[in-house]
């Protein structure tokens, strides 16, 4: 057979004795061959702006009246000037104590719409939700009211000083460490529109592994500058800390969060801070883990660092966001090093204190249980830090909308009390004294043309923003709203079609990747790709695949029930019975908590095997349907958007295959079993086989790479 690896370049390149999905694919009707779509040019910088390209301007301009001037209010007053669906629109601030600060209400009397708010800000989300209604609801105002689930809804950024993004898939930081010129007021400008559009309000500028540097007098300085144009679009500013900033900056001994000097440079850090930035947000801040500095080193305790802080930040309005991320080398589950260290400080945080907590309680894997964190803290304020970057879902290559993830997050119920104990509800009902409520996104953001990486990417932006404003929307819906002003052409039928791609892509990634609660056995160095028989010496154990799929003669899979870890126990019931059980647990997390036997009987009938290998064909499978769908909709989509994405869909097909084949082919050295469907690959070759990240590197992090190359 003659086979090899592909580059993201080039096609796969197999034996014309097999059929290849890819092959199948043009059996389909899937075409490489260029036709010029008869549509509007898609412009990929101006996001889901695309509307004004598709032939919805009237001479009929509703007239637009506003008695006030901020520059919010003339952001409004230029954003409604295309508006044709109405004859007036009259916008007023009034004192309405049911919307809060960022609600709004529309009303319609005749061909007159009246939008009233508490805030010049809230106005212009409302004027954003009216244009969004010209052009996804076809030219009808809907009249309602609209209060968002959470106070701060906040991309965090996790951009160095050097410019480069961990995590970051779309070219170097949008940030320029420097006094802002024209052309990086222009980008900033345009940032702070698109997330005004959806409802972000917050920005977190810098990496959570933060440099001490971002607290310079000359890093504050730019910080406001930045705040400055972001301002006028509602949003506010955070910055990453490191804890040991005391030390670097200042030259103090320590950074014992109770001793008095630390606890002084702190106050009169966040005075200087607010002398330049008044509406600065806070800090965030990642604490003992990953060898980051922390209250730990000086035998303090989470809620010690965290309060110094809340203490320093809290005459200004300012707030803490402590990140529940923490894992050191440990005899402990690594996916209950969180709750261990977490739950017995509940209830001794301050008030201006939300400790943010990641959906999983790994890593951001493409599937996870939630964190049974969110269950455990009963005094303390909640936020749930999701990721909108790729890091574990195939980066900027594959097709991956990230809604379905988040929404089965947010509305699983953790029973903390009783039925109905939604991660949604319990992160945005606020405890006695706490003001604001949060959630925030892992930005996917850089300084790439399409901002993304990928031009589909841009949905999952757009729909971070649309969710943390409402966390009743579907995926559905939010997927149709980002098509119709993405693609202003699309007749409901493509529509459907390219929507139809967007929620199914999550779990065709879980299912080539990762099935059956299998988890984290990628590549070493990086994310992109499978590495199951990855081994390192001298490594962690807990940064190795075999910590978690622990594949042996007998099975595969965790041991986190009863018999093992017991994280089970950190559920509270009945999900802890549910878990613990082999024969109750669902398939989706069986893995996740189970050591199960080769031959175990699934509750469909078949083997633990040929589930495993029917979930990876599936996958596999997936790919070749996503690339026959977008050649359905090529003559409705501008040529170069489709052409980019077709290239992101092949990628995709060539690294499902990739990882089919390199995970099938591991595990049944220990299965015995026969794999139903052919293998391209040889898994002596593919355990020789290594990627190179281009580009850049940052050496303190680690290689993150905006471009990933097989070689």
């Amino acid at each position: 057979m003659d086979t090899s690896f592909s580059n993201h370049n080039m096609k796969l390149h197999i034996s014309s004795a097999i059929c290849s999905p890819l092959m199948l694919a043009v059996a389909l009707g899937f075409s490489s061959c260029d036709r010029q779509s008869p549509v509007s040019p898609f412009d990929a910088h101006s996001l889901w702006f695309q509307q004004h390209k598709a032939g919805l301007h009237s001479d009929n301009k509703a007239h637009v009246i506003i008695n006030d001037s901020t520059p919010t209010l003339r952001i409004v007053a230029d954003e409604m000037k295309d508006f044709s669906i109405a004859d007036a629109v009259s916008f007023n601030i009034v004192s309405d104590e049911k919307l809060g600060h960022d609600g709004y209400d529309i009303s319609l009397s005749g061909s007159t719409v009246t939008v009233s708010a508490n805030s010049d800000v809230a106005l212009l989300y409302a004027a954003f939700d009216l244009l969004r209604q010209q052009h996804v609801e076809v030219g009808s105002v809907r009249t309602h009211s609209s209060v968002p689930s959470y106070d701060f809804r906040m991309l965090n950024h996790w951009d160095n000083l050097d410019g480069t993004v961990e995590r970051g898939y779309a070219g170097h930081s949008i940030w320029q460490w420097r006094t802002p010129t024209p052309e990086d007021i222009k980008i900033y400008t345009e940032y702070a529109r698109a997330n005004a559009s959806v409802g972000i309000n917050t920005v977190v500028l810098n990496n959570v592994n933060a440099s001490p540097e971002m607290l310079s007098a000359e890093h504050i300085k730019i910080v406001a500058q930045i705040a400055d144009i972001l301002r006028p679009y509602g949003i506010r500013v955070l910055v990453s800390v490191n804890f040991s900033s005391p030390m670097v900056l200042a030259g103090l001994p320590d950074a014992d969060p109770l001793r008095d000097s630390v606890r002084q440079w702190w106050k009169d850090k966040a005075d200087e801070i607010y002398s330049l930035i008044p509406d600065f947000a806070g800090f965030l801040v990642k604490a003992n883990s990953e060898g980051l500095p922390g209250p730990l080193d000086y035998h303090r305790s989470h809620s010690d660092g965290a309060n110094m802080l809340a203490e320093a930040l809290k005459p200004h309005g300012g707030i803490v966001l402590w990140r529940a991320f923490v894992y050191s080398p440990s005899d402990a589950d690594r996916a209950k090093q969180a709750y261990l260290e977490f739950q017995p400080l509940d209830g001794q945080f301050l008030d201006n204190v939300i400790i943010q907590i990641k959906n999983g309680p790994i890593d951001f894997q493409p599937r996870e249980p939630f964190s049974p964190l969110f269950g455990a803290l009963k005094k303390t304020q909640m936020a749930a830090e999701l990721q909108i970057t790729q890091e574990y879902t195939g980066a900027a290559n594959h097709l991956c909308y990230l809604p379905t993830m988040w929404l089965e997050t947010l509305n699983a119920d953790t029973y903390r009390d009783g039925q109905g104990s939604t991660i949604a509800r319990l992160t945005q009902d606020k405890l006695p004294g706490v003001k604001v409520s949060a959630i925030a996104g892992v930005a996917n953001i850089g300084n790439d043309d399409n901002w993304c990486g990928n031009h589909i990417a841009q949905s999952n932006w757009y729909a971070f923003g649309r969710m943390a404003w409402d966390t009743n929307l579907t995926a559905d819906s939010i997927a149709t709203e980002w098509i119709r002003q993405t693609m202003p052409d699309i007749p409901r039928h493509a529509e459907s079609t390219v929507r139809d791609m967007l929620i199914e892509s999550r779990e065709a990634v879980v299912d080539y990747m990762m099935p059956l609660g299998l988890h984290h056995i990628f590549a070493w160095g990086h994310h992109y790709g499978p590495e199951p028989w990855c081994a390192v010496p001298g490594a962690r154990p807990d940064w190795m695949p075999t910590y978690y799929h622990c594949a042996d003669s007998v099975g595969l899979g965790s041991r986190r029930d009863l018999n093992g870890s017991k994280a089970v126990l950190q559920y509270n019931a009945p999900l802890s019975d549910l878990y613990a059980d082999v024969n109750t647990c669902p398939d989706e997390y069986l893995l996740w908590f189970h050591h199960v036997n080769w031959d175990f009987r699934m509750k469909n009938g078949r083997t633990l095997w040929d589930e495993l290998c029917v979930r990876y064909d599936h996958g596999l499978a997936m790919t070749v349907h996503f690339l026959a769908s977008w050649n359905r909709v090529q003559s409705y989509v501008d040529a170069n958007l489709w052409n980019d994405v077709q290239h992101k869909l092949e990628i995709q097909h060539d690294d499902a295959r990739w990882w089919h084949d390199g995970c099938l082919l591991y595990f049944q050295q220990f299965s015995k079993m026969p794999i139903p469907q052919k293998t391209i690959y040889n898994l002596d070759d593919m355990m020789k086989f290594h990627i190179n990240i281009t580009n850049y590197e940052n050496a303190k992090q680690g290689y993150r790479g905006e471009k990933l190359v097989k070689e």
